[in-house]
């Protein structure tokens, strides 16, 4: 797929940083910085959503990938598998989630959380008042308000990105374990 909004030219020393941290400068940040208005405003967005700690870092990442599964967004599954590797996150599960419900290796939280991202994701939602209040006794308001726009944020991310033609940059080729295709799901995108 080629990118539908071509690439805008970022400021050197913002390329300079994203090249320091990432190894390369994201494709989201060029073609959003053909407004550099809202892209400065996502970048600051971005950077507070990755301050908030009342919910499990863990949990929130297999939830953006989740997301990125369900939505077809392989930036976004490429991008936190690599943030996954990073934050020291357990790569055999990260590697499951585009295969969750067949996968063996999630806990029942885990399973809750990414059930939950796939929830809030269908259009309409499909969130239950059984699966919301799990949570709500699992995590407890601050955590499940967290997640939920956390999750509300990977589904900006996610839709953005496939809807501008943005894929997967090879951020995940640093990592030794490949990620698993979505199983094929009818009316479902893959995320391969």
């Amino acid at each position: 797929m080629a990118l539908r909004v071509p690439k805008a030219e970022l400021p050197a020393e913002l390329r300079q940083n994203l090249i320091k941290q990432l190894g390369s400068v994201p494709e989201p940040n060029e073609v959003l910085w053909n407004n550099p208005k809202l892209a400065e405003a996502n970048q600051e967005f971005s950077a507070k959503v990755a301050t908030w700690d009342a919910a499990d870092t863990s949990l929130k990442t297999f939830a953006h990938m989740a997301v990125a599964a369900q939505v077809g967004c392989s930036w976004c599954l490429d991008i936190n598998y690599f943030a996954a590797l990073n934050q020291n996150l357990d790569l055999t599960k990260a590697s499951q989630v585009p295969r969750w419900r067949e996968s063996q290796v999630f806990t029942p939280l885990e399973r809750e959380v990414m059930e939950y991202a796939e929830a809030m994701t269908n259009t309409p939602t499909t969130v239950t008042d059984d699966l919301s209040a799990s949570l709500l006794d699992r995590l407890g308001p601050a955590a499940l308000v967290e997640l939920t726009v956390f999750i509300g944020f990977a589904n900006l991310a996610a839709r953005c990105n496939t809807a501008h033609g943005i894929t997967s940059q090879g951020y995940s080729d640093a990592c030794e374990i490949p990620l698993a295709a979505r199983p094929q799901t009818p009316g479902v995108a893959s995320a391969s």
